[in-house]
Formats: C-alpha cells, structure tokens, sequence
C-alpha cells in the first residue's frame, strides 16, 4: 500500500512537471470566406530518378562526389560573396592606386583567414572547387583572377594549377558533363541530402 502511495506521488509530480506551455510558432494566415487560415510556404521537394550503380566502384566515387560537394560548396558561395563585395568596394574608390592598395589587403586577409581550409582541400575537392566557382560566379577562376590581380598572376596560377593537372580555366557545364554534380547540389542546397 505504500508502494503505490509513493508511485501515485511520484506520478503526479511527473505530471505536473511535464505541463508546460506550449511553443507558440507565428505563421502567416490569411482570410477565405470569414475563416482564417494558417498559410505556410513549404520548400520545394526535388525528386529525381533513382541512381542505378553498376559496381560498388560506382557507388562509392557517387557518396565521395556528395561528400566533397557538401565540403567545397560552401567555400565558392563564400567566394562568390567575397567578389561581389570586392568589386562594389572597388567601384567606390576614387583611383586606380586605392583599387590596387585595397586588392593587396584583401588578398592578404584572405590568405590569413582561409589558407589553413584551403590546404585541407584534396585534390579532386580542389578540382571540383574550381569548377564550382565557375557555377557560382559565371567566370572561370582564371578570369576572376585576371580580372582582380592582372595577366601575370592569372598566369603564374595557371601554371603552378597545370603542374598538378587541373586547369583554373575549367568550365562547369550543367547539362553535359557536370549533371550528377549539378543534381548534387540542387539536392544539398535544398537540404535533401
């Protein structure tokens, strides 16, 4: 009999404890025919074909492309911000000398805040970045970079690229032979995978 007077206690305590009040979470609603109803956007669902993997091979270069897109994507967003924003600071500057005085600085900011991520990139992961930042940007990286720095460093980059085997002027092709990449991050971006 104590037993259940202490359970019956016990309970109870529990019970009160887990009365709390609700979340409350504001949406947007609107008015049709004298009822309110609640209005929520829902994102967009992408669904595409299943993939079909031949051999494990297949399946294994499929989940290492998701994990270095989910790696390097953010990092040519951040790039693409780091251009605009150069570039409209740039268009405020009164002369050539302040444009290339600020181009240092940026350039030596950059280096000290990401050359530690950078380094941690593998090769494919380099690769693919460049592409990526051809996608986000609409230039290929030895144009930004010719843009921004001149002909003799989009040059010297180039080459130090080439040695390595990759090109600073590969182009991202959506359609043709980037589509799985392109699919990968519609897919990431949307937060599916």
């Amino acid at each position: 009999m104590l037993f259940c007077a202490a359970l019956f206690c016990f309970s109870m305590s529990k019970a009160q404890q887990l009365q709390t009040k609700p979340e409350i979470q504001w949406v947007e609603a609107c008015v049709y025919q004298g009822d309110t109803i609640p209005f929520v956007q829902l994102r967009n669902i992408y669904i595409y074909p299943p993939l079909n993997f031949k051999t494990t091979k297949e399946w294994q270069e499929y989940y290492r492309l998701v994990y270095n897109v989910k790696k390097v994507l953010p990092l040519s967003i951040m790039i693409h911000n780091t251009i605009i924003e150069t570039y409209e600071y740039l268009e405020t500057l009164p002369n050539q000398k302040a444009k290339d005085a600020h181009i240092k600085r940026v350039e030596k900011g950059l280096k000290e805040q990401y050359t530690a991520q950078f380094k941690k990139l593998s090769f494919s992961q380099g690769k693919l970045l460049i592409k990526l930042v051809d996608r986000e940007c609409n230039q290929s990286s030895y144009e930004i970079i010719k843009a921004f720095m001149g002909s003799f460093k989009a040059g010297f980059y180039q080459t130090f690229a080439s040695i390595f085997g990759a090109s600073l002027k590969k182009e991202y092709n959506a359609v043709k032979d980037d589509s799985l990449t392109e699919r990968v991050i519609t897919l990431a971006l949307n937060g599916q995978i």
